[in-house]
Order: C-alpha cells, then sequence, then structure tokens
C-alpha cells in the first residue's frame, strides 16, 4: 500500500506568489494571517530541513515576494521571477525542483485557482505527490473554493498547515524539539 502521509523526508515546500500585488485583491483581515501561517510553515520547513523553491510572478510588474517570508529563506536564497501561471512551465524553476531530490510537494500562496492550481495539477502530471495547503493558500473568493475543489478533484492532497506540520513532524520527540526552536 502507498504510504498516504507526507513524509518530511520526501517534502519539498513550494512558496508561489506571495506578492503584495496578489495580497491586495484578498479582503483586508486574510492578509496577514496568511502571511503568518506561511512564514511559520517556511521556518518550520527549513528546522526540519525541507528544501523551499519560492516564486514571485513578474517581478518587474507585480513587485518582490514580500519582506516577511523573504526574512524567512536563507541569504542569498534567489526567488524563481515566475513569467507562466503554472512553474513546471518554466525550466529554471522545474530545474530547482528536480535538484531538491524530493518527491513531495507541498505548495502555499497566491493564487489558489491560477498558479496554484497550474502549479500543482503540473507537478501531479509529471508523477509528483502534491498537497496544496488549504489555509495557506487564497484567492479572492469564490475562486479560493473552486480552486480548492479542482485541486482536490485533479487527486491533490488538500490539508491545512497543522495537518502538514504533524504529518513532518510524525513525534513527540521531535514536535518538542522543534516547538522550542520555531
Amino acid at each position: 500500500m502507498a504510504e498516504l502521509l507526507f513524509n518530511r523526508h520526501k517534502s519539498c515546500l513550494v512558496v508561489v506568489d506571495v506578492q503584495q500585488y496578489f495580497l491586495n485583491k484578498l479582503p483586508l483581515d486574510w492578509r496577514e494571517p496568511l502571511v503568518e501561517r506561511i512564514a511559520w510553515l517556511m521556518r518550520s520547513a527549513r528546522l526540519l530541513n525541507i528544501p523551499i523553491v519560492a516564486t514571485a510572478e513578474d517581478i518587474k510588474k507585480d513587485g518582490p515576494m514580500v519582506s516577511t517570508l523573504m526574512a524567512e529563506l536563507p541569504s542569498g536564497f534567489a526567488v524563481h521571477d515566475k513569467m507562466v501561471f503554472g512553474l513546471c512551465g518554466q525550466t529554471a524553476i522545474m530545474d530547482d525542483v528536480q535538484k531538491s531530490g524530493r518527491s513531495e510537494f507541498v505548495l502555499v500562496g497566491l493564487e489558489t485557482d491560477v498558479c496554484i492550481a497550474q502549479s500543482a495539477i503540473g507537478l501531479v502530471e509529471r508523477g509528483f505527490r502534491v498537497a496544496v495547503i488549504e489555509d495557506a493558500t487564497a484567492s479572492p473568493q469564490p475562486h479560493h473554493d473552486h480552486g480548492i475543489k479542482r485541486l482536490a478533484a485533479a487527486g491533490v492532497t488538500v490539508t491545512t498547515v497543522k495537518g502538514i506540520y504533524y504529518e513532518w513532524v510524525r513525534d513527540l520527540a521531535t514536535t518538542r524539539v522543534h516547538m522550542f526552536t520555531c
């Protein structure tokens, strides 16, 4: 039987297009909590030695990844300037996906029904296991809900920040060590 839980040793976190341009489309009270959940998951990934791939769409036009998340990346980390909706359509990003050596990809960011959906489905089509974190992705409604339904129908695992975190840590000892450092 195939393993159904995501494994930190097989996972890579993909942060997609968390830019002020896209955040400004969301209700004001969604923005900061969304960014904070993504930042926490990025810190968790780093502490658990889970690689991160990050994109920002058309940086010249739409601006860089928000500074809160840039601060969570290692010094010198390069955010991909994504010029396609689905990250699989850009060679340099797919090179990083392949270089990660991972078979499971966990996606967070914006926008659920476009870049998240096209990226996740593209990764599934290439044989990877993919999870989308419902409470760490967003689009203006009703598009977020439609995107989540589409992803689930395409075979993408839909879970939450809490859910993926506990799949990654798996035991109390790891949880205790991590909670004191995150």
